[in-house]
This record gives structure tokens, C-alpha cells and sequence, in this order.
């Protein structure tokens, strides 16, 4: 089974691939998918769609867990995540490719056993769990990883969420 994790984001989207078989889970990739500043909002959805939608047509995934929109401190920037969350989620659903929702207490939960754990102790779960050599970059493509992770831990409990 493939999963496919997204860390939504109008300027950068974090994804992160993973193969699960039987109780092996292997890292395929990880990248993000970035649109250009200077873009009005139509062009730059109209770029993170069609991005995502290439990205899906080559990498076949089974599942896709897309991170729940919480609240930032910078309206215009929760703004935009909310923008390409929407495009995202439609993209998946146009390519019919399942999809987990999960908020940030959830993932942080379920990887790092803390709701409150930090960016930094999440990327160190993610690298030791995935068995990598070193803390994956950017740290958007490191979350859409966690993302993939939580969806593989899901899949193989039905659905149940995990403490790691």
C-alpha cells in the first residue's frame, strides 16, 4: 500500500511518501510542491492543482492523509493554507484517491506519544521510525512523512490511533 502525506501550504507543500507491506514500511520520497510569490492566488492554486495532480498520475498512491487546518496566528497565512487545503483535498477527490483528515494533536499523538511535542521532536520520530540517517529536509516534506506514517499506523489497527 502506498501512502501519501500532505503537509497543505501555498507556498510550500510538504509530501512524503511511503510502501507498506505486511508490517515493512519503507520511504519512497519525500519533496514539496512550491508555487510561485509572485502568482495572484488563482494562478498560484491553479499551479499547486495541476503540481499534485502530475504528482499522483506517476506515484499511484492508495491513500492520502492531508493534515486538518488549525488556527494561526497570521490570518492571511491561515488563509491561504485553508485556499490550498480546499484545492488539495478536490484534487484527491477528482483523482479518487482515499483520504484521512487528522489534526496536528492527532499526528503529534500518534508519532512523538506528546500532543504538545515540538517541529523538532517530531522530525526526530519521524527519522528514527523510518530508520533514516538524517532528519529529513524541508521540514514541510518532514511532516507530509508524519502524515504518511499516522496513515500506515491507521490502516494496519483499522483506523485506531496509536501511541508509537
Amino acid at each position: 500500500m502506498r501512502i501519501l502525506g500532505i503537509d497543505p501550504g501555498l507556498t510550500a507543500a510538504g509530501l512524503g511518501l511511503i510502501e507498506c507491506r505486511n508490517t515493512e514500511t519503507a520511504v519512497v520520497e519525500w519533496l514539496t510542491i512550491t508555487t510561485e510569490k509572485t502568482f495572484c492566488l488563482s494562478e498560484r492554486l491553479g499551479e499547486l492543482a495541476r503540481d499534485l495532480r502530475t504528482y499522483l498520475k506517476e506515484t499511484n498512491p492508495d491513500l492520502a492523509v492531508v493534515e486538518k487546518l488549525f488556527f494561526a496566528a497570521n490570518r492571511r497565512t491561515a488563509m491561504d493554507v485553508a485556499h490550498a487545503r480546499g484545492v488539495i483535498l478536490l484534487t484527491l477527490r477528482n483523482e479518487n484517491i482515499d483520504v484521512l483528515e487528522v489534526t496536528p494533536l492527532e499526528l503529534k499523538t500518534a508519532i512523538a506519544g506528546d500532543g504538545t511535542a515540538d517541529k523538532r521532536q517530531m522530525q526526530e520520530m519521524v527519522k528514527r521510525l523510518l530508520k533514516l540517517n538524517e532528519i529529513p529536509s524541508p521540514a514541510d516534506a518532514a511532516d507530509g512523512l508524519a502524515l504518511a506514517l499516522y496513515g500506515a499506523y491507521c490502516s494496519r489497527n483499522k483506523g485506531a490511533l496509536l501511541t508509537v
